[in-house]
């Protein structure tokens, strides 16, 4: 346990709680966030997450804009839900990234825990990427990704971000809810 573990905690937890009530403010802070994490994940050789962590910076950005003007006439966007086959792809290309970027890190680093990493990885990207569109599945994607996260981070010793993770489940079911709820208002207001 670092310093700097704890305040990237401390940003995780505002910034996913800022998102569950689709707060534009979850951007920025979550910048901070994850620009932390880069830091923590490379010292405890978790590689992938810290390669991830660099990728969610533009990510971020790109979420920070498309919440304010990815919605109709470049307005605010509202929350949407993905088709079942949208959904499908979405899932198998996570599965064929973890196994492909844990075969990487596996043959080619001294990664710690490569297949569940690259899982954590690939699955995160995913529902980053769902999330900075508002879609509602982006919250069952960070469930799973969420579970696998809490086992890694025990095992590699980093407490805080496990108790993290461990409070991400229960925000994603509150994001859950909250994001279908909000998703449900719009179809009853468009009727």
């Amino acid at each position: 346990m670092s310093p700097i573990e704890i305040v990237a905690t401390v940003f995780g937890l505002a910034c996913v709680g800022l998102t569950v009530k689709e707060k534009i403010w979850c951007w920025p802070i979550g910048l901070v966030q994850v620009i932390l994490y880069v830091y923590v994940f490379y010292t405890a050789k978790l590689y992938s997450d810290s390669i991830l962590q660099v990728i969610y910076i533009p990510l971020q950005f790109y979420g920070w804009y498309y919440w304010l003007k990815g919605g109709n006439r470049r307005t605010e966007a509202p929350v949407t839900v993905l088709s079942i086959k949208e959904l499908s792809i979405w899932t198998i290309l996570g599965f064929i990234g973890m196994g492909a970027w844990g075969w990487f890190m596996k043959t080619h680093t001294d990664a710690a825990c490569p297949y569940p990493d690259a899982f954590i990885v690939s699955m995160s990207l995913i529902a980053q990427w769902l999330m900075s569109k508002k879609k509602l599945e982006s919250w069952g994607f960070w469930l799973v990704v969420d579970v696998v996260a809490v086992g890694v981070y025990l095992y590699k010793h980093l407490y805080f971000t496990s108790g993290l993770y461990a409070v991400y489940i229960g925000l994603a079911i509150m994001g859950l809810l909250s994001w279908f709820k909000s998703y449900t208002g719009q179809k009853i207001i468009k009727c």
